[in-house]
C-alpha cells in the first residue's frame, strides 16, 4: 500500500504540481497526515523539492509547494541507430540536461563492440550530468528492432543484423535498464512532447520504417509487443528483398536507402539533407523519389487507418525532414483509399524529428522512477 501511495503522490506533482500538502491530500484523498509522512520519505530520497510558500486562498499560514527536484535522480535515455550512438539525460521535470550523439557503423558489427561503444558514450553523458548536480538511477534503450521476452533483450533487428542480443548488462554504472523499440519511443516522445493528440498513429524512419500507435493516451503493443511494424507490410508480395527475409515490404518503396537509390544519392550521416535540398531546388530524380515514396506510404497506411480509425498520422524521424514531399503523395492515397473523409489536418509532421526515440527513452525512464519511487525512497533509507 505504501508503495502505491508514494507514486500516487509523485504522479500527482508530475501532472498537477507544484502543490502543497493539503492539495495534494485534497487530489488523492489521503490524509494529511499521510501525505506529510510520504513527501518527507520523497524529500529524503531527493525527488521532491520545496519551493516558497503557495497561497491556498484560504484563512490560515499558507503552504509550501512542493515540486519535482530539478537536482539528484534523474533518466537516462540510450540509442542505437544504423548509423550513430546517442545517449540524453533527463531530469524528473522531463526537461533535457544533456545530449550526445555521434556518428557510428554499427550496420552488422558485433553487438557486443556497439554496446561497449555505447557504454562509453554512456559514461560520458552521466559524467557530464552529474556535474550539474545530476544522478541518473533508470535507463531506456532504444533500438531498430524487435524487443525480446526476457528482459533488456532484442529479439531482432534485421537492420543491425542482431538477433538475440543481451543488452542488459550494457550500462557500466549499475543501473536498472529496459530495452524499448525505437518506433515505440518516438511515438511516446511525441505524446509526452508533440501534438496533443492522444489517439495516433506515429510512423517514422531512419534506416528502416517503424510505426506506433497510442490509443487513449497509451502506447498499444499487440499480445507479444510486436505491434507496429509497418515497414514490413507487403505492397507487393513479388517485390525485392527485404531485410527481413520477406518480399516487397514497404521499407523496399519507401525507406530512407530506398528512397535515396531512387534518387541516385548515396547513403550517409547527411545524406536525407542532401536528398531534401535537391528536392528543393527541382531536382526531377529527387522529386519522383519523394513522390513514390509518399504514395507508398499512402498505400500501405490507409489500411492501418481504416483497422484502427486513429485522430491523427504524425510522421517523424526522416520523414520529418522530408514532409514537404512526402505529403502530397500520401494525402493523395489516403483520401483515395481510407474509407472514412480524411481531412488535410490529420496528417502532421512531428517537431520533434529525429530526436524522437532518444527523447522518449530518457522520458520512458523518468516516467518509470516518477510511477514506482518506493525502490528510490527504500535505498536511500537504507545508507
Amino acid at each position: 500500500m505504501r508503495r502505491q501511495n508514494l507514486a500516487l503522490v509523485m504522479t500527482t506533482v508530475a501532472a498537477h504540481g507544484p502543490l502543497s500538502r493539503a492539495a495534494i491530500a485534497g487530489r488523492t484523498g489521503l490524509t494529511r497526515a499521510a501525505v506529510s509522512s510520504l513527501v518527507e520519505e520523497l524529500n529524503t530520497a531527493g525527488l521532491l523539492t520545496e519551493l516558497g510558500s503557495l497561497p491556498s486562498g484560504r484563512a490560515g499560514r499558507p503552504g509550501r509547494a512542493l515540486a519535482l527536484s530539478e537536482r539528484g535522480p534523474a533518466g537516462l535515455g540510450l540509442e542505437v541507430g544504423v548509423g550513430h550512438l546517442g545517449a540524453c539525460v533527463v531530469d524528473l521535470r522531463g526537461e533535457v540536461r544533456g545530449w550526445l550523439r555521434v556518428a557510428a557503423d554499427n550496420r552488422n558489427r558485433p553487438a557486443d563492440e556497439v554496446l561497449a561503444e555505447l557504454a562509453t558514450v554512456s559514461r560520458r553523458a552521466v559524467t557530464e550530468a552529474e556535474g550539474t548536480g545530476l544522478r541518473p538511477v533508470a535507463a531506456v534503450l532504444a533500438v531498430p528492432g524487435l524487443v525480446g521476452e526476457a528482459p533488456g533483450t532484442v529479439a531482432t533487428a534485421p537492420n543491425l543484423g542482431w538477433r538475440d542480443v543481451a543488452a542488459s548488462g550494457l550500462c557500466a554504472q549499475g543501473l536498472p535498464l529496459e530495452v524499448e523499440n525505437e518506433a515505440n519511443l518516438g511515438a511516446l516522445a511525441e505524446l509526452w512532447h508533440g501534438t496533443g493528440t492522444s489517439d495516433f498513429i506515429h510512423v517514422s524512419a531512419a534506416e528502416g520504417i517503424g510505426a506506433a500507435l497510442v490509443v487513449g493516451g497509451r502506447l498499444f503493443r499487440g499480445a507479444r509487443g510486436f505491434a507496429g511494424e509497418l515497414g514490413h507490410v507487403p505492397l507487393c508480395p513479388d517485390g525485392p528483398v527485404c531485410a527481413c527475409g520477406a518480399r516487397g515490404c514497404l521499407e523496399q518503396y519507401a525507406g530512407e536507402e530506398a528512397v535515396l537509390r531512387q534518387a541516385g544519392l548515396a547513403a550517409g550521416e547527411d545524406a536525407v539533407r542532401r536528398l531534401a535540398s535537391r528536392a528543393r531546388e527541382g531536382d526531377r530524380c529527387a522529386l519522383a523519389a519523394l513522390e513514390r515514396a509518399g504514395e507508398a506510404l499512402g498505400t500501405a497506411l490507409a489500411g492501418a487507418v481504416n483497422l484502427v480509425d486513429p485522430e491523427a498520422v504524425v510522421l517523424g524521424g526522416a520523414y520529418a525532414e522530408l514532409g514537404d514531399w512526402l505529403l502530397p503523395g500520401m494525402r493523395r492515397e489516403l483520401t483515395a483509399r481510407a474509407l472514412r473523409r480524411w481531412p488535410p489536418k490529420a496528417l502532421l509532421v512531428s517537431g520533434l524529428g529525429r530526436r524522437g526515440p532518444l527523447l522518449g527513452a530518457g522520458m520512458a525512464a523518468i516516467r518509470r522512477i516518477i510511477e514506482d519511487p518506493a525502490e528510490l525512497t527504500v535505498s536511500r533509507s537504507r545508507r
